[in-house]
């Protein structure tokens, strides 16, 4: 199941913060196809937001194909983002880790390490659509699969 996180100071729509933290999780395999998300009723009574704002975020999910509703049934994912790079036991993941490790132990904060992380991954890949780093405002998630 699938924890959302809603940063109300991130300057992100609300709605955005859960698209992006289900593309997070599909795509660190943390969520995989036929995996259910949560219901509204559910992401309601965790977060304290609107009704519609789940809703609006599942609809453009389901609408990028990333999942999709069954009448009755509930939300289920459809296809994954995961690439094998990104999972969980990778070597690059493993890398990551350490220079987060290191960055935190030459006393960058999480703010600072993601601002390198940001114009790092600008510099190697362009810039993302919006100019800002897709990740930066998604917190972490839990998922099953």
């Amino acid at each position: 199941m699938v924890e959302f996180r809603i940063d109300r100071r991130s300057g992100v729509a609300t709605y955005l913060q859960i698209v992006q933290q289900v593309k997070q999780a599909l795509r660190l395999g943390l969520l995989a196809p036929g995996d259910k998300l949560p219901t509204a009723r559910e992401v309601v009574a965790a977060t304290a937001i609107n009704p519609n704002t789940v809703l609006k975020a599942y609809r453009e999910l389901d609408r990028e194909g990333l999942v999709e509703g069954r009448p009755g049934l509930g939300t289920f994912v459809r296809r994954s983002l995961a690439r094998p790079g990104a999972s969980a036991g990778s070597p690059l993941r493993a890398e990551l880790a350490a220079w987060a490790e290191h960055a935190r132990a030459a006393g960058l904060d999480r703010e600072d390490a993601a601002a390198l992380v940001s114009a790092v991954l600008e510099e190697t890949f362009g810039e993302t659509p919006g100019g800002a780093f897709e990740g930066r405002a998604a917190q972490p998630v839990k998922g099953t699969g």
